[in-house]
């Protein structure tokens, strides 16, 4: 039996990310790295890598969120799953944008260290780490031997929840620490670190469920020659970001109060079918998305200072999220929960049951539902967008939606709902 499920070639491509995006609308540094990327599939990896890499070096930006204000960091925790040889190396460059700053300020933490290990390099670098592993049995090797919880200590490194270590001679403790994670690897290594949905950590940990199925010949197209540059440049554009940030006062980001009011309203009306369907503790998933979603939305608008040469220094200056990054991030988001859904099968063991909602069916009535009674083609294309559906998609759906009298043309243009 498979350990990933084989999906058909249309759920494939509801779940791809970059695909279902306009890459144009993405920040220059991102637009760059993805050129590199061969397949819809080396893409998504390449984008989800690179925007955790990223978050990893931007010091002093937060966002406040929940009833008590908790202030939240651009850290993102990624496993992207995949059979051997499909093509996760290609995570690997999200490793390159980083070592530079690394080099002048300590921030990569070896997956191959013990907890103690881990523990005492974190506190050293004043709570703020990066772990990149090709191999996600390196890391879960090295906790199968240690005494010590690595899934409680990043469940919450992930909250940003202080991270205590006592021993007979010596006590310490990380107030807050801001880790960043990129693990690739099979499902077995997957299951290793989230081997049951209850511990917490499975909603923390963003996973990207990769089906690549290439023809062998085409994994021997040489690389662009001039691929290391691009990857010069990109790193050499975020250590120039991360000085900026660095040395400039702490930055709040936030979402418009109607970025707010429709995030919730997004998550809260678009997945109870999911949830009935996969169980209650699937809830926790579809609420922590909004973390995850504000996340990168603040990593795609810090990314965008340096195109714009915004201020810095000036902390009474929020950053206020643009509606095209905020729809980016929501998208990805969207897509995310699917990749989600697929690996809360996998853990659960029902490996064989196909999730309706990952299926365009689904998310045609997802899309209906989120539409006014009243609306018009281009309130349609912009809703249908955010959530990764083209264009052209939308328009035929809303022609299917016409023919079995879900909706009616009032006139050119514009739609109403029929009760």
């Amino acid at each position: 039996m498979n350990e990933i499920q084989n999906l058909n070639q249309e759920e494939q491509a509801n779940l791809r990310i970059v695909e279902n995006m306009d890459a144009n609308n993405l920040p220059q540094l991102l637009q760059s790295v993805l050129s590199l990327a061969q397949s819809p599939a080396e893409k998504d990896m390449l984008l989800l890598s690179a925007l955790t890499a990223c978050g990893s070096v931007m010091p002093n930006l937060y966002f406040k969120y929940g009833i008590g204000a908790k202030r939240y960091y651009p850290n993102l925790q990624l496993f992207i799953v995949g059979s051997a040889a499909c093509g996760k190396g290609i995570a690997n460059l999200a490793l390159e944008l980083v070592k530079p700053i690394h080099e002048q300020s300590p921030l990569i933490i070896p997956g191959d260290a013990t907890y103690p290990a881990f523990y005492q390099t974190l506190a050293r670098q004043h709570g703020r780490g990066y772990i990149h592993e090709s191999e996600g049995s390196v890391i879960t090797d090295i906790w199968r031997s240690s005494t010590a919880n690595y899934n409680t200590a990043l469940r919450k490194a992930a909250e940003h929840e202080p991270i205590s270590r006592a021993r007979c001679r010596e006590a310490s403790i990380i107030e807050r620490p801001q880790v960043s994670m990129v693990l690739t690897g099979t499902f077995s290594q997957y299951h290793a670190l989230v081997p049951s949905i209850e511990n917490g950590y499975f909603s923390r940990l963003l996973t990207l469920i990769v089906e690549d199925h290439q023809a062998f010949s085409s994994r021997y197209v040489q690389p662009s020659e001039n691929s290391d540059a691009v990857i010069k440049t990109a790193a050499e554009q975020l250590y120039r970001l991360y000085e900026q940030l660095l040395f400039a006062h702490p930055r709040e980001f936030r979402l418009t109060s109607e970025q707010c009011a429709r995030l919730g309203q997004h998550l809260e009306t678009a997945y109870p079918t999911l949830i009935r369907m996969l169980g209650e503790e699937f809830h926790s998933v579809v609420l922590r998305m909004a973390v995850h979603i504000e996340r990168i939305a603040m990593i795609l608008s810090a990314l965008r200072l340096r195109e714009e040469k915004s201020p810095m220094s000036n902390v009474q200056c929020p950053i206020i999220c643009s509606d095209a990054d905020y729809q980016i991030a929501e998208m990805i988001g969207n897509k995310l929960i699917l990749h989600m859904a697929q690996a809360y099968q996998l853990v659960k063991g029902t490996h064989q049951i196909s999730l309706p909602t990952v299926k365009p069916l689904d998310q045609k009535a997802i899309l209906l539902s989120l539409l006014p009674d009243e609306f018009e083609s281009k309130i349609l294309v912009a809703e249908a967008q955010s959530q990764g559906i083209s264009r052209r998609t939308a328009i035929r759906w809303s022609d299917e939606w016409q023919a079995v009298g879900l909706i009616q043309k009032i006139k050119y243009g514009t739609y109403k709902k029929i009760a």
